[in-house]
């Protein structure tokens, strides 16, 4: 295969997956498009139904409504008065049968042209319930084929009432035969339906069914389905299909009488314009792929003329290229390991900066936890010392006690004395009491026993004093031994204190020293780690050498394999 019709292969081949995408998204925006236009077209078609089959029905509404605003009072006295003005106002349309009223008595008024049957009870008719239901509002029947003129009609009537009370009906048959003409004109294709239903689903108006066919019961229910579609939609658009053929319905509600017009379209009518269009671009753009193939042949062509001149030049330079890369990539190599080495030594270095950061942050928290347990130390000493002197305090005091319980006792032993004495003068005087007693005889006998009960306390006194002074002893003894110990327990707290102050000092500057410590080491660590972050900026910079360097190595071998892939192509453009 020739080098054109390689390279014609080469680029027809997307330009032509392109041209078909593009092919199929033009044609689904046009078809979409183009539907979108059937469908609004359908939309304001409806809507202009709608409109103008209001219109048609207005007229007669409003002068039904006319005449039932005429009787508002009820209807006049005089029935043949009454009749006159149903005769005039029919007037308006000669064609037709007119308006008819009645009474609640049955009384009908009306036209020549209406012609009732024998036994006519207008009360048991819907015209007239339905208006009674109504309650003075306008109501409007079903459509309905007419007795007498074998016409579909829609009967308008409306309540007249004498201040409250019903007074009777007045109503209006209008044909329909201009509505289905309406109906027929709207159609824009022989398959397109068009039709309306009442709002309980009956073929009103309809060119080929009768109003009193259902679309949900016609054909033993073949059309409920989209009958259901159809009734509950308004303005949506209905998809189904009738006698086998798929329509696309829109639907829309006649606000006065609340009937359903339905127009629909065939699928296939929907779609053809589409269709066509879609044909259109497809051989436009096979047309155009063929257009741009032959002018990429062409100059294809004129591209080759200069290539084969271009690639022996192309080929000398590539062999000079080639030559010159090998260079490159030899010495690249070269720096590639000098880098490679360096980033080595670094990486060690940054492995020991870490691990010295590490050792000397250990460091930093023993001389901080140290500091802390001295400074606890200075603490605890400062306040045993603190409790020492509060003991020595104490013992003072307690010393001071003893010796003023010293002082007190002496004065005990002053009273003593003095008792003991007051006791040798009582003996003496209960001695002279008992001579003198005897010398008197009889009459002494008592005073006798008084003195020697009171020599016999007194020999009693002077025992308890002695024991009362043995205790004394005792006590004073025991007071000078204790007083003794105190003071040498004094002295023994008074060295603790003095040694505790001592080493009170010593752990002072034990604290200042592991503080100056912790300090020192926090600061070796920041210094660490600010050596450890450059060292590891630095190894980073050098990775990035190396890496830029081996990048360089790899571009220059591609560089060299690119050149021998250019001689080969020049080779091959020249062959």
């Amino acid at each position: 295969m020739s080098f054109v019709k390689k390279s014609l292969v080469l680029i027809g081949t997307p330009v032509a997956i392109l041209f078909v995408i593009t092919t199929i998204i033009a044609a689904s925006f046009v078809a979409g498009a183009s539907k979108q236009q059937t469908e609004a077209f359908m939309k304001t078609h409806t809507k202009k139904c709608v409109l103008e089959l209001e219109n048609v029905l207005q007229a007669p509404m409003k002068m039904t409504e006319a005449i039932a605003w005429v009787f508002h009072d009820g209807y006049y006295k005089s029935d043949s008065f009454t009749n006159d003005i149903f005769v005039s106002v029919s007037q308006a349309y000669p064609d037709l049968s007119g308006f008819y009223g009645c009474r609640t008595d049955k009384t009908m008024f009306k036209t020549a042209k209406v012609s009732l049957p024998e036994n006519y009870d207008p009360a048991s008719r819907d015209w007239y319930k339905g208006a009674v239901e109504k309650k003075g509002e306008m109501y409007y029947s079903d459509v309905y084929v007419d007795a007498f003129t074998d016409e579909l009609v829609v009967t308008f009537s409306k309540a007249v009432y004498k201040g409250s009370r019903l007074d009777g009906v007045v109503a209006f048959d209008y044909p329909l035969t201009d509505l289905l003409q309406l109906l027929g004109d709207l159609k824009t294709s022989e398959t397109d339906q068009s039709f309306i239903l009442s709002a309980e689903g009956n073929f009103f108006m309809h060119e080929s069914l009768s109003p009193d066919e259902n679309i949900l019961t016609i054909d033993d229910g073949k059309y409920e389905e989209i009958g259901k579609k159809l009734l509950s939609s308004d303005g949506e658009l209905v998809y189904g299909k009738i006698d086998g053929k798929k329509y696309e319905f829109i639907v829309s509600r006649m606000p006065t009488t609340g009937w359903l017009y339905v127009l629909g379209k065939e699928l296939r009518e929907v779609n053809r314009s589409s269709n066509i269009i879609t044909v259109l671009l497809i051989v436009l753009f096979c047309i155009l792929f063929v257009v741009i193939l032959v002018i990429t042949g062409i100059i294809i062509k004129r591209m080759r003329a200069k290539a084969e001149k271009a690639s022996v030049d192309l080929m000398e330079e590539t062999q000079s290229l080639a030559v010159a890369a090998k260079e490159n990539a030899a010495t690249s190599q070269d720096q590639s390991a000098a880098v490679k080495e360096i980033v080595a030594t670094m990486e060690d270095n940054n492995e020991l900066s870490e691990t010295i950061s590490v050792k000397i942050k250990d460091v930093s928290k023993i001389a901080g936890k140290t500091s802390s347990d001295v400074r606890d130390g200075v603490t605890y000493l400062e306040e045993n010392v603190r409790q020492l002197h509060e003991i020595a305090a104490a013992n003072q005091h307690t010393i001071d006690g003893i010796k003023n319980l010293g002082e007190k006792i002496d004065n005990i032993w002053d009273i003593v004395t003095l008792i003991n004495s007051v006791a040798d003068q009582a003996k003496i005087i209960a001695f002279n009491a008992e001579l003198e007693a005897s010398s008197a005889g009889e009459s002494g006998k008592n005073f006798h026993i008084v003195a020697s009960e009171i020599r016999r306390l007194a020999d009693g006194i002077i025992d308890g004093t002695k024991e009362i002074k043995d205790r004394i002893n005792e006590i004073q003894h025991s007071s000078d031994s204790l007083i003794l110990a105190s003071e040498s327990g004094t002295e023994k707290i008074n060295e603790g204190c003095e040694s505790a102050k001592s080493l009170e000092e010593r752990f002072e500057s034990i604290k200042n020293a592991s503080e100056i410590t912790a300090a020192s080491a926090s600061d070796i660590t920041t210094i660490i780690q600010q050596q450890a972050m450059a060292s590891e900026q630095m190894l980073i910079t050098l990775r990035q050498i190396a890496s830029g360097v081996e990048n360089f190595t790899s571009a220059t071998e591609n560089v060299s394999k690119a050149s021998e892939t250019l001689k080969t192509i020049s080779q091959n453009l020249n062959a």
